[in-house]
């Protein structure tokens, strides 16, 4: 068939005779059976709909005058494309040296936008020169173009070329759109509407190109096609993808790199180049079909001019040698840090906080395709610090024990998490790995699953608060001696409490009676069990509950028997570390937070939610509880060997279960609390029978916090913490009263309408005051002591009394060798050779 002249046409029909070009070459392959035949045949007049329908679209398209009647049913086509932000990478920083730096990236679509300048030109030479060579001569729509793809589609031609640019980009946006739903259905109908091989689809597409090309130059619009394509996988956009096959940016892509980026649009599924075991396109045959694909690019960048000879050879001859570099998704990539339990508690906190949508579908959404910012509280420095410290005493895993250990730190009066580390390897995969796991053991179940672990006597810090707040003091001296506790003796106005005797020991001695100061440094269980008596249960659990504190699974339901008292609830490490900062902090509570900052891509701030302070604890309790757990962390305290004694001032409470099966150290500042556990992540194995790099398991707590509050003193230092009032310490004070003398029944009734305990020893003892009266007291008389002190009275045997030195009556109802006294009125045990009346 001859060529025709295009030089004696008329210039449209020239201009029609080049665009029909590709069609003269193309041939159609029949069709092998009968259905085959008359689908080919619905096929055609497909296509031929499609070339009607482009008779009639408007002049801008190249249909004459004789399309205006058409033209208006055009137009009322839908025209607004509706773009939306396209899913972008969210990047999480932590802190190092004051500059932030990304620890994680989160995604759905591994995309990362760009703008124009950030582009390299070859790329975009590439990309139109295969893909629309006429983008910025030509309007919207390549209708050639689109009649090729549809006789393609029918025929099974193998014709190069389709829509515009701007099609694509159109194309690309709907079905982007289509990525964003959550619901499965609604996508599988989004993606028929959007990429739908029909005729409708098809001149919608149609419609929006040209309202796109109305309302966005050529460069806003490549530059969004560029952002918005995928290439292979997850990735989407050039920048991604420069950084995935080739690790560099998609402003620094060099020709044959471009070249290859720009054939991998052409069919990404089978043009990636990250595959290199694939035999029909892998790395043993040089990518063949993907470097048939990038020598085309070249050569048509040849043809437009945007390339010499030279440069095209040259690129030619480069083999395709990628360098995959995966943007890793998730927390894993924060390993590296030592942050990736810190890490996975931002993906929850974000999660669970509707600041980031409506839904958990949306919030899902937000995090892995909002593109954000997001700056966070941990400091990597003291995590560093943190993690060394807990990794040299507590190995990942040991044999016989399911072994955990975790430290985290937050400030006080912001709420800032400065660090959480803990001693497995993060691993969220359904493989499990020995030494690893996805249970972060500071969190509560629901931002780390975690079920939060027994406290122990950390938790008598509330009974402390409970015990100020009801009128007692510091310096009160209580019962300390090893006894059953009936549990009629407590009160809980929250619940029924009935139940058999509690039996309560100390793991060392102690003396009988202790100061409650005494008995918070060296944590004795039974004065707080006797203080437990004097209290009502209910207001301890308010009192914790005032400091934030909660069970971290919200599945439990709250320990309210008298064992409460010694922690035998489950609640997580950041819980109690906030807790503890909110007594250092004068009673005032601050929610914790890991968040600082996020903005938007556009730079805007998104929505954060801020910490929460209230004032959990009157500030004169507060006072009291920290001064006495300052004395835990001093000379002769259970918590004495983790002081850094770096001149900050610091308290503390130790905290050891039954069997020493959970292990914990709480401290604080006035400016950062930090809350160190060690213990059974489940079974019961003692952690006493253990040794750690040569410590034994009671005590390596100790020795991991130590470095970690000298790390953090070395930072933020501390202010002296407030004092507290004399009341607190010493309570109302009264004037011991002389009582020698007085049968002890009338000495015991003076007493008590003082407010003070009485006890009376039951051991006689020589006096001379009469036998069964009070031969003394203490404290003696005179002394100051406080409200509910106990008093001390010791009665006398008579000896020494006038009259004889005969040992009087005792008061316990024992009987002498004499005659009983004829008129003795006592308790019916009132001897005595003289016949002196027992006053017993």
């Amino acid at each position: 068939m001859p060529v025709p002249d295009r030089s004696r046409m008329p210039s449209r029909l020239a201009a029609l005779d080049e665009r029909l070009e590709p069609l003269k070459r193309f041939e159609f392959t029949p069709a092998r059976t009968r259905g085959g035949q008359i689908a080919q045949f619905l096929g055609l007049a497909l296509v031929a709909a499609v070339l009607s329908s482009l008779l009639v679209l408007p002049a801008f398209l190249g249909a004459g005058a004789t399309a205006a009647a058409g033209a208006s049913d055009f137009n009322a086509l839908p025209a607004d494309l509706h773009i939306q932000q396209f899913a972008q990478n969210s990047t999480v920083y932590a802190k190092q040296g004051g500059q932030d730096v990304p620890i994680a990236t989160f995604y759905a679509q591994n995309r990362q936008d760009v703008g124009w300048d950030q582009i390299a030109q070859t790329v975009k030479d590439a990309t139109i020169s295969a893909e629309d060579p006429r983008f910025y001569s030509e309007g919207a729509v390549d209708i050639w173009g689109t009649l090729r793809g549809a006789v393609s589609t029918v025929a099974g031609g193998n014709v190069q070329g389709g829509s515009s640019i701007t099609q694509q980009y159109v194309k690309n946006v709907e079905v982007e759109k289509c990525e964003a739903l959550t619901s499965q259905k609604k996508v599988e109908a989004c993606y028929a509407d959007a990429a739908g091989v029909t005729l409708q689809r098809k001149v919608q597409e149609m419609r929006y190109a040209v309202q796109v090309e109305k309302t966005y130059s050529k460069k806003q619009i490549l530059t969004g096609y560029l952002n918005v394509v995928g290439f292979g996988g997850q990735v989407y956009g050039v920048q991604a993808a420069s950084q995935y096959y080739f690790n560099t940016t998609a402003a620094k892509l060099d020709l044959a790199q471009a070249a290859t980026l720009a054939a991998i649009l052409n069919n990404p599924a089978n043009l990636r180049i990250d595959q290199p075991d694939n035999k029909d396109n892998g790395a043993a045959n040089g990518y063949k079909l993907t470097k048939q694909r990038r020598d085309y690019v070249l050569n048509r960048m040849y043809v437009t001019h945007t390339i010499t000879k030279q440069q095209r050879d040259a690129a030619k001859a480069t083999p395709i040698t990628p360098t995959i570099t995966p943007t890793t998704q998730g927390c894993v990539a924060a390993q590296q840090y030592n942050a990736a339990f810190f890490c996975d508690y931002v993906r929850d906190v974000i999660l669970n906080d509707p600041a980031y949508g409506k839904t958990g579908d949306d919030r899902w959404q937000t995090l892995n395709r909002g593109g954000l910012k997001i700056y966070t509280t941990l400091n990597l420095d003291l995590q560093q610090v943190a993690q060394a410290s807990l990794s040299k005493y507590i190995p990942g895993s040991r044999p016989g024990i399911d072994l955990g250990a975790s430290n985290v730190s937050l400030e006080l009066g912001t709420g800032r998490i400065v660090t959480m580390v803990e001693n497995r390897a993060f691993n969220n995969t359904d493989t499990p790995v020995d030494g690893a796991t996805a249970v972060n053991y500071n969190t509560d179940e629901d931002y780390g699953g975690s079920q939060g672990f027994q406290t122990g006597s950390t938790f008598k810090a509330f009974d402390l608060a409970a015990w100020l707040e009801s009128g007692h003091s510091l310096y009160e001296t209580v019962n300390a001696s090893q006894h059953n506790f009936p549990t009629s003796d407590f009160t809980n106005s929250c619940a029924n409490i009935d139940g058999p005797d509690w039996p309560v020991t100390n793991d060392e001695g102690s003396a009988s009676r202790l100061s409650v100061m005494a008995a918070t440094a060296q944590s004795v269980n039974t004065a707080f069990a006797e203080m437990g008596t004097k209290v009502d249960l209910c207001s301890i659990l308010n009192a914790a509950k005032g400091l934030g504190v909660h069970l971290a699974s919200k599945s439990e339901k709250w320990v309210e028997t008298p064992s409460l008292i010694l922690g035998t609830n489950y609640i997580s490490p950041l819980t109690m570390a906030t807790a503890y900062a909110g007594i250092a902090n004068n009673g005032t509570v601050c929610t914790p937070i890991a968040i600082d900052r996020v903005v938007n891509p556009d730079g805007t701030d998104h929505a954060v939610s801020k910490t929460t302070c209230t004032q959990g604890m009157k500030p004169e309790i507060a006072a009291g509880v920290a001064y006495a757990l300052q004395g835990v962390i001093k000379g002769g305290g259970t918590a004495a060997s983790a002081n850094p004694y770096d001149g900050t001032p610091i308290l503390a409470k130790t905290g050891t279960t039954d069997h020493s099966l959970q292990n914990w150290l709480i401290t604080s500042t006035t400016k950062v609390a930090t809350a160190t556990w060690v213990g059974n992540v489940s079974g019961s194995t003692p952690l006493r029978s253990l040794s750690f790099h040569g410590v034994g398991g009671g005590n390596v707590k100790f020795s991991i916090a130590k470095p970690i509050l000298k790390a953090i003193d070395a930072i933020y230092g501390g202010d002296a913490f407030a004092k507290p009032t004399d009341t607190v310490l010493y309570g109302d004070q009264v004037t011991m009263p002389d009582v020698t003398g007085k049968a002890p029944d009338a000495a015991q009734k003076l007493l008590e309408g003082l407010g003070l305990a009485v006890t009376i020893d039951s051991t006689p003892v020589d006096s001379d005051q009469p036998a069964g009266t009070v031969a003394a007291s203490d404290p003696q008389a005179g002394s100051s002591v406080s409200n509910g002190d106990t008093v001390t009275l010791t009665l006398s045997n008579g000896s020494k009394a006038s009259g004889g030195s005969t040992p009087g009556p005792t008061p316990s109802g024992g009987t002498t060798s004499s005659p009983a006294p004829t008129n003795g009125n006592g308790n019916g045990n009132g001897g005595g050779g003289g016949g002196g009346k027992g006053n017993g």
